[in-house]
């Protein structure tokens, strides 16, 4: 009788993933990050405001491009969209001083400006997937020249919430001076095993999935194209770090009035452009009320919300996603402005 688990294992050694394959070019490098531009498709580039996809900077940037058929760059390139999309890199142990300022301005201007001028248009829709949405909403709010309009994806806004990951960060016994002198950087696999305590029994329930779809190879392709992102983390640097956690979590300085950006106080209500807010009903990560809450702080006259059923990374990559998510965004870009 065939062990189903030693097939399993060597389906997974033999076959790597086509992940991050869309045709894209490298427009513009700066320290470890880098902005691509994805080529266009069959139709051409029938839109002309570019899209500028800003990723989390914990996890990979290729979520929103993760195998051909459930890629949402794929997919909006197909639709005749122009792409852009930032990867944030992996920052080294000479970036422990890199602070949450920098990206949240000056690398996000860069970005967007960049942008722009490679499309030859005036200003840019702006996608920020989960902390990627908290950075863009931020930048939004700041310098809202270029941004025709914001789309926020899973994107925290209110951090002093009844999840897991705001009570955790909020113990007192929590020393981020003493995590961060001790490391530098905040080490990729602290904060991946914190992901994962959100949900202990997570693993066990997605190994009885596979034995259960181990003859699916539709499945099995996304299955171990989304446990390789899962598992291509990178390490946080140690400055950015310490004003995520006491500025956005423990003071909610964000939705409070109390962030400040490069010397400027940040105030959602400065946000003025049409704004698109996405959350989903079972997010562990980002609980929907959260992330909802831009929409009540904005001064958008055209702001619209998207809820749906699923999770965090499952919402947006999965079969649903591809046909009831990606047409709705789609169809804002194309009319926003």
């Amino acid at each position: 009788m065939t062990d189903p688990w030693a097939s399993l294992l060597e389906r997974a050694l033999a076959t790597k993933p086509r992940i991050g394959i869309t045709p894209a070019d490298v427009v513009f490098r700066e320290n470890k990050w880098r902005l691509l531009r994805y080529r266009p498709g069959a139709a051409g580039r029938t839109n002309k405001t570019p899209v500028l996809l800003v990723p989390s900077l914990i996890n990979r940037w290729y979520v929103l491009d993760l195998l051909p058929g459930r890629s949402f760059a794929e997919y909006m390139v197909a639709q005749g969209h122009d792409v852009f999309i930032i990867d944030w890199g992996t920052p080294g142990d000479e970036d422990r001083d890199l602070d949450f300022d920098i990206i949240a301005d000056k690398y996000l201007a860069r970005a967007l400006r960049k942008t722009c001028e490679a499309a030859g248009a005036p200003s840019a829709h702006v996608l920020g997937y989960c902390l990627g949405g908290t950075l863009a909403a931020i930048h939004a709010a700041l310098r809202p020249a270029q941004i025709a309009s914001l789309v926020a994806m899973a994107a925290p806004i209110q951090f002093v919430d009844d999840g897991l990951l705001s009570l955790w960060t909020r113990v007192k016994s929590f020393d981020v001076e003493a995590l961060i002198d001790g490391f530098g950087n905040v080490p990729w696999q602290l904060m991946q095993a914190s992901f994962e305590m959100l949900k202990p029994t997570l693993n066990m329930a997605k190994s009885i999935q596979l034995v259960e779809r181990a003859s699916d190879d539709q499945f099995l392709d996304a299955f171990f194209a989304i446990e390789t992102w899962g598992h291509d983390n990178v390490s946080f640097p140690g400055a950015a770090y310490k004003k995520y956690i006491t500025e956005l979590y423990r003071d909610d300085a964000l939705v409070n009035d109390k962030l400040f950006i490069s010397g400027q106080l940040v105030k959602l209500e400065n946000i003025a452009c049409p704004t698109l807010a996405v959350t989903f009903e079972h997010d562990h990560i980002v609980p929907h009320a959260s992330a909802a809450v831009l929409l009540e702080r904005i001064g958008a006259t055209k702001k619209e919300r998207i809820h749906l059923p699923g999770g965090h990374v499952g919402a947006v990559v999965s079969q649903k996603g591809a046909k009831h998510l990606w047409p709705k965004l789609s169809e804002w870009f194309s009319q926003a402005v």
